[in-house]
C-alpha cells in the first residue's frame, strides 16, 4: 500500500477558508455503497434513521497561537524580538510543549511577553519544540489566553489569511465543553441548533466523547509505505454513560455514526475487543485499508487533504476505488474543502 494510492489533484479554488453561513447550509455528499447524492446538511435527519446514534466530540479548541516579544539587554543595549508560539500540549507539571518562531531568538531562561497579564518563560527545547511555563494557571491562564491567543488555523487556511475574531466562533463546536484542543473536530462545525433539534425530533440519538485534537493531525505521512507510518498520539475520554448508550444502541439495531475522525477513532479505539467499554488515555490508532471496524457503521466527515491519514481512515471504511469516485465527484461538482468545508456521510 503506497502512499500515492491516497493523492488526488485538488484545484486550489476548492479549499474553504471561511465557513458556510447559517453552518447547516453547507452541502452534504451522500455515499451509500456506491449511491452517491448531493444534498445539505440540514437535510441530515432525512438520512438517517430513528434509533441512529451520532457520537459527537466535545473537545473545546484553544485559542493556542500567541503573538509576543523577547525583550534582552545587551552589549548592543535594549533590543527585542517578536515570537510567535502555537500550544501543542499540556504537561503533567504544568508546562506547555509550544512550536516556537523563531525558536533561535529565543534562549532558555528568556520571557516572552504576550499581553499585560500573559507571559511564559522557555524552560528547555526538544525535537526542536519549546518547553514554556507560564505566568498564571488554572481559570486566570484560561482566561488571558482567551483575550491574548488566536485560533490555530490549519495552516492551509492561516497560508491564506489570519485569524480573526470571527474564528473564536466558527472554528468552535456548539456543545465545546472539555478545553484541550488545538485543532476542531471540523464535522462537527456544521451542526447548529436548528438542525440538532431536527435531529432529536426525528428519533436520532447523541453520545458524547472527548478527543483533544493535536496538532499531529496535520502532519504530512513521510513513508512510502504507508504501513509503517508512526501515528501521533491524542488524549481521549469515553464516559461509562456514552460506552453504555452505544452498546444498547448496537444492540438495538441503531446505526453507530461518530460525526468527525476523531470521535471514529476514539471509539473504535475503545472498543477493539469488540465490545465498547469506558476508556480514557492516549491513542495513536491508525486506520488504514484492511481495518475491522468493531463499533462504526457509517461516518460524518469534511473532504480531507491528498496523502493523509485521514484519506486512509475513509478509505478503510468505504474501500479505496469508491473513495476515488467519492473525491471525483465531489471535485467536479466543486463541493468546498477542509475544515471549513463541506461534508460528506459515508454509509458503507
Amino acid at each position: 500500500m503506497k502512499l500515492s494510492d491516497f493523492d488526488f489533484h485538488l484545484p486550489e479554488h476548492l479549499i474553504a477558508t471561511r465557513p458556510a453561513k447559517p453552518r447547516s447550509s453547507a452541502r452534504l455528499l451522500v455515499a451509500q455503497g456506491d449511491q452517491i447524492s448531493d444534498a445539505r446538511v440540514f437535510e441530515l435527519p432525512k438520512w438517517l434513521r430513528p434509533g441512529d446514534r451520532l457520537v459527537l466530540n466535545d473537545t473545546r479548541v484553544i485559542p493556542a497561537r500567541l503573538t509576543g516579544q523577547r525583550h534582552r539587554a545587551g552589549a548592543q543595549g535594549a533590543t527585542s524580538a517578536k515570537i510567535e508560539a502555537t500550544l501543542l500540549e499540556p504537561q503533567p507539571d504544568g508546562t506547555w510543549v509550544a512550536l516556537i518562531k523563531p525558536l533561535k531568538k529565543l534562549r532558555v531562561g528568556e520571557d516572552v511577553v504576550f499581553s499585560a497579564d500573559l507571559s511564559a518563560r522557555l524552560t528547555s527545547v526538544r525535537d526542536g519544540q519549546g518547553m514554556l511555563a507560564f505566568n498564571l494557571s488554572g481559570p486566570d491562564f484560561d482566561a488571558a489566553l482567551a483575550e491574548a491567543g488566536a485560533m490555530p488555523l490549519p495552516p492551509y487556511i492561516a497560508a491564506k489569511r489570519p485569524a480573526d475574531v470571527q474564528d473564536k466562533t466558527d472554528y468552535q463546536t456548539i456543545w465545546a465543553r472539555r478545553a484541550g484542543a488545538v485543532a476542531a473536530p471540523t464535522a462537527s462545525l456544521h451542526f447548529d441548533e436548528a438542525l440538532m433539534q431536527a435531529l432529536a425530533d426525528a428519533g436520532v440519538l447523541f453520545s458524547f466523547v472527548t478527543l483533544h485534537v493535536g496538532a499531529g493531525t496535520f502532519l504530512p505521512v513521510k513513508v512510502d509505505d504507508v504501513t509503517t507510518h508512526k501515528m501521533h498520539a491524542e488524549w481521549g475520554h469515553v464516559g461509562p454513560a456514552a460506552a453504555a448508550e452505544i452498546a444498547a444502541t448496537k444492540v438495538s439495531g441503531g446505526r453507530i455514526i461518530p460525526v468527525g475522525t476523531t470521535a471514529l477513532r476514539l471509539i473504535e479505539s475503545a472498543g477493539r475487543s469488540g465490545e465498547i467499554r469506558p476508556w480514557e488515555g492516549e491513542t495513536d490508532i491508525f486506520i488504514y485499508p484492511g481495518f475491522r471496524f468493531q463499533i462504526t457503521d457509517a461516518l460524518m466527515t469534511n473532504f480531507h487533504l491528498p496523502k493523509s491519514t485521514l484519506m486512509m481512515l475513509v478509505s478503510a471504511l468505504m474501500g479505496q476505488d469508491r473513495v476515488r469516485r467519492i473525491y471525483d465527484h465531489a471535485i467536479a461538482e466543486e463541493y468546498r474543502f477542509f475544515s471549513y468545508g463541506d461534508s460528506s456521510l459515508l454509509i458503507p
